[in-house]
């Protein structure tokens, strides 16, 4: 998804490097050598299927349902942008969609690595044609929860309601940055929004080639190339089921107005301040019965969970609370059910990696997960101070990344809580390489070095110019909130050590991301956690074609992207990994980013909520829990 990394301070996620110098390294001069060497030659770098979640039988005992009385508190740390699947992009608003809101598919919550699960669908289609064709069966009896779009009527989902939903990622006046996941995948796709570009008018009425409705809950997906990650694109929330009267009803007001088939409805929502959901009685309920794997806790969490009808809470109660104290202090007065805990907290709450007596005599545990997501700072490649592919330009950039101290963010922000990246994959995510090492390490010297090679010269005040003589600043993007003020500082940090101006530019996360995607920043830290567990959903990231959608940077290389779609085309399979490795080369070259670290989240959860287990990919694994009434 865009996905803003959870807990990832001053940086925005949806779920996920190395700049420290952990990796081999080179006497300093042959290092910087071989740098300039680098700049100046800029040479190209050459689902089985699955059990779906048990449907509760029409006769089932309601009072095993929902009880109104079992309310589940929480928080964001940041604001949420709104409700509409189609423009929603980062994993606040993504939470809340995923309780409302369903797609064909969905990932199992205990099993480990990750598997792909059908939610609405019978089953997890098996790849046809070489990976070209998937097959969609959805179950019938599944209803939208009661709204006058539909004129007192049960509407029943249909193949049309998903068609529906890709159509309209891909409708120009959405101005959808959730494009990417469909576009130029799917046959016919493309050129019907290329249609609506010319003619202002979106058809979707129109037949597409590739989003064949066979019968009224049968879907054929035919795309242009093979791609056995497809089936794990269905499952984003970005893909859920959304009804057309729903769309008509509401029409610009829809992101407030999010109509699902899923077990919660939107009730109130404040922007940026409560958002408050409660059961949805037209839910057909699914049976807990996911199957631990080793795990004594995983076992345990199973035995008391299993047979539950889900959902058993009836109210959601979430709240905007974008300061960590704040957060904290709520979850010290129980006011906050489940805490992903702040890395300025950790001494607090886990002091030598245990959590801490008065917790654990509270009854509050722990669930403990490497998240499969990546943090960096972008450049904006279309800047005329810090973008293009001038040497000099290219020197700037690896400067820049040289003189930032990713140990010290570990240990001064993140209190230990994270781990530097070698590549712009994650471990635990397939395609990630264990063996390969970046080029690039925390070396102030040898990035002075470079900027007096490539002309940023010193004035009499000390700080370093363009090469043209005029002035050098670097603006950093960054928002209000504690931790924030600590990235800053450790950046001003490194630009002092190499002599650059650094300022900076507060303002809202939401509005910085709409910034972001026009290409109207200068540096801004930002992650991604992944949407699927699979290298190709953090590789795209910087696929040129992305740009105004995931591609944060602004960044186009042909080489990359023809490194790029090739990978599109291959399974997981170690001639995929070795273009990862390729491409990674590649962006080490341009450095359109300075990558970060892969962070632990820490859950902190209440004594009263029963099942709770942090995953990987799911943004609500609390969907599956269960409280004690208080």
């Amino acid at each position: 998804m865009t996905r803003d990394a959870k807990d990832t301070p001053g940086q925005p996620w949806h779920h996920r490097r190395m700049d420290d110098g952990s990796a081999t390294t080179l006497p300093r001069a042959v290092a910087i050598a071989a740098l300039f060497a680098t700049l100046l030659a800029l040479a190209p770098i050459a689902a089985a299927a699955a059990t779906p979640l048990a449907a509760v039988p029409a006769a089932a005992d309601e009072a095993k349902r929902a009880d109104p009385a079992k309310v589940l508190h929480l928080a964001l740390s940041r604001a949420e942008t709104g409700f509409d699947p189609a423009r929603a992009s980062e994993v606040y608003s993504g939470e809340v969609i995923s309780a409302i809101m369903e797609p064909l598919l969905t990932f199992d919550y205990l099993a480990r690595p990750v598997k792909l699960v059908p939610l609405t669908a019978e089953e997890v289609p098996k790849p046809e044609d070489e990976g070209r064709r998937y097959t969609f069966r959805i179950r019938k009896g599944i209803h939208f929860a009661a709204d006058p779009a539909f004129g007192g009527r049960l509407r029943e989902l249909t193949a049309a309601d998903y068609v529906y939903a890709i159509e309209r990622l891909v409708d120009p006046a959405n101005r959808s940055p959730n494009a990417f996941y469909v576009q130029g995948k799917i046959v016919g796709l493309d050129a019907l929004a290329a249609k609506a570009k010319a003619t202002g008018r979106f058809n979707y009425d129109a037949k597409v080639p590739g989003l064949r409705v066979r019968d009224r809950y049968t879907l054929e997906i035919t795309l242009i190339r093979s791609d056995y990650t497809f089936p794990q694109v269905m499952a984003l929330f970005n893909l859920s089921a959304v009804a057309r009267e729903v769309v008509a009803r509401y029409g610009s007001d829809i992101a407030a107005h999010p109509v699902g088939t899923g077990p919660y409805m939107l009730k109130q929502w404040v922007p940026a301040s409560r958002i408050l959901l409660v059961a949805n009685p037209q839910f057909r309920g699914v049976t807990w019965n996911f199957t631990p794997g080793d795990d004594p806790d995983d076992r345990t969490l199973a035995a008391r969970m299993r047979g539950r009808i889900l959902p058993q809470i009836g109210v959601v109660d979430i709240r905007v609370m974008e300061e960590a104290q704040s957060r904290w202090l709520a979850f010290e007065r129980s006011e906050l059910d489940v805490l992903d805990l702040p890395s300025d907290f950790v001494p607090v709450a886990l002091p030598d990696g245990k959590l801490a007596g008065s917790l654990a005599a509270k009854g509050v545990y722990l669930s403990r997960i490497l998240l499969p997501a990546i943090n960096y700072t972008a450049f904006n490649m279309q800047d005329p101070v810090v973008g293009g592919s001038s040497n000099a330009k290219l020197a700037l950039r690896r400067a820049i990344v040289m003189a930032y101290d990713t140990d010290a963010e570990i240990r001064v922000i993140r209190q230990g809580q994270a781990v530097p990246l070698q590549m712009p994959i994650p471990p635990g995510v397939a395609g990630f390489d264990p063996d390969y090492r970046r080029g690039i390490r925390h070396d102030p010297a040898g990035a002075n070095e470079l900027l007096d090679r490539f002309g940023y010269t010193r004035g009499a005040d000390g700080f370093r110019r363009l090469p043209d003589g005029k002035p050098l600043t670097i603006t950093l993007s960054s928002q209000n909130d504690t931790t924030a003020r600590e990235f800053e500082s450790l950046w001003k940090k490194a630009m002092d050590s190499i002599g650059i101006r650094f300022a900076v530019d507060k303002g809202r996360y939401s509005d910085q991301i709409k910034a972001a995607l026009a290409c109207h920043y200068q540096m801004w830290s930002y992650g991604w956690i992944a949407d699927y567990p699979d290298g190709d959903n953090f590789m795209q990231l910087l696929y040129g074609g992305n740009i105004h959608q995931s591609n944060a940077a602004c960044y186009r290389s042909p080489t990359y992207d023809a490194l790029y779609l090739r990978s599109r085309q291959l399974p997981d399979s170690p001639d995929r990994t070795k273009l990862f490795d390729q491409m990674t080369k590649q962006f080490e070259i341009d450095s359109p980013w300075r990558l970060g670290v892969a962070t632990w989240r820490n859950v902190l959860v209440q004594r009263r909520v029963v099942g709770y287990k942090a995953h990987p990919v799911l943004l609500a694994p609390w969907l599956y829990v269960d409280v004690d009434a208080r």
